[in-house]
């Protein structure tokens, strides 16, 4: 004969009194990713195919460091010895293609700057409303504990005559996953090909070097005007519930570094439909 049934109520929380379970609960996607899905069947191998990079002969050793400061010394040794022939920024080959290393894409940053919010900080709630019904990112959302959410962006040092340090002047969010995936398809279907003076992500010369530090970051940026903001179906559904649109940076990055690595990722987002065009 089968005992009582045993009954367990839900504590509250201390901050909240409401009810919670008392074990960690996961929220996941309950349909599959069309983005990611394309990724791994189709586009992963054909940009391997497109990065690849034979080498025929072995790479040269790593240049020995100028020992400008002793290790063993405690004043210095947290000092770094630049190796020999300057900073290697721009020089440093990419990594040897293999199918472990094919480039990806890892997450999606959104910034959006708001100067009137160093004066009143009111004005951030239009900025964090977007971005967070954008990225659908909350503090530790799901349960997962290394969700961020919208952070608070806060000066560092006094810059263009109204940044000042410790005041607010804008909002950031990073996306992964398949939330990341989803913001991409919405750009990609909705916003961009209403954008009227769009004709893609603006690529430097052809003669400029690549060997800089954005070049060999593996990142792409671009900004969308305030009125793109109001193309996200998201927002769409219920613009009139913010006070004001505002611009907003969107920062694509990759897993690739080295030489080329910004050439890489453009081939990337070009498989996932984001236009690019060459400064005239």
């Amino acid at each position: 004969m089968p005992g009582p049934r045993r009954i367990r109520w839900l504590d509250g929380k201390p901050r909240t009194t409401l009810p919670s379970p008392h074990v960690p609960i996961l929220l996941r996607s309950m349909y599959p990713s069309r983005l990611s899905d394309h990724y791994y069947d189709t586009l992963r191998d054909d940009v391997m195919y497109m990065t690849y990079n034979h080498e025929f002969r072995p790479r040269a050793p790593a240049r020995e460091p100028n020992m400008k400061y002793d290790p063993e010394d405690p004043y210095s040794k947290h000092r770094r010895n630049i190796p020999r022939g300057g900073l290697q920024i721009g020089k440093k080959p990419a990594p040897p293609t293999t199918p472990h290393n094919v480039i990806r894409l890892e997450k999606i940053a959104l910034h959006c700057m708001v100067k009137e919010a160093t004066s009143n900080r009111a004005q951030l709630l239009p900025a964090i409303m977007a971005l967070r019904v954008l990225s659908g990112e909350t503090h530790q959302g799901g349960g997962l504990r290394k969700r961020e959410g919208v952070q608070i962006v806060k000066g560092r040092k006094t810059e263009g005559g109204w940044i000042r340090p410790g005041l607010p002047c804008g909002a950031r969010v990073e996306m992964t996953g398949d939330r990341m995936y989803e913001f991409l398809d919405s750009l990609v279907n909705f916003v961009l090909p209403r954008l009227r003076e769009f004709n893609g992500i603006t690529m430097p010369y052809a003669s400029r070097s690549q060997q800089t530090p954005s070049g060999v970051s593996g990142v792409v940026s671009f900004g969308l005007p305030p009125q793109a903001l109001g193309f996200f179906p998201e927002v769409e559904v219920n613009v009139d519930s913010y006070p004001r649109l505002h611009g907003f940076h969107i920062h694509f990055i990759t897993n690739a570094f080295g030489r080329g690595a910004q050439s890489q990722a453009r081939t990337l987002l070009s498989g996932f439909r984001i236009p690019f065009a060459r400064a005239s």
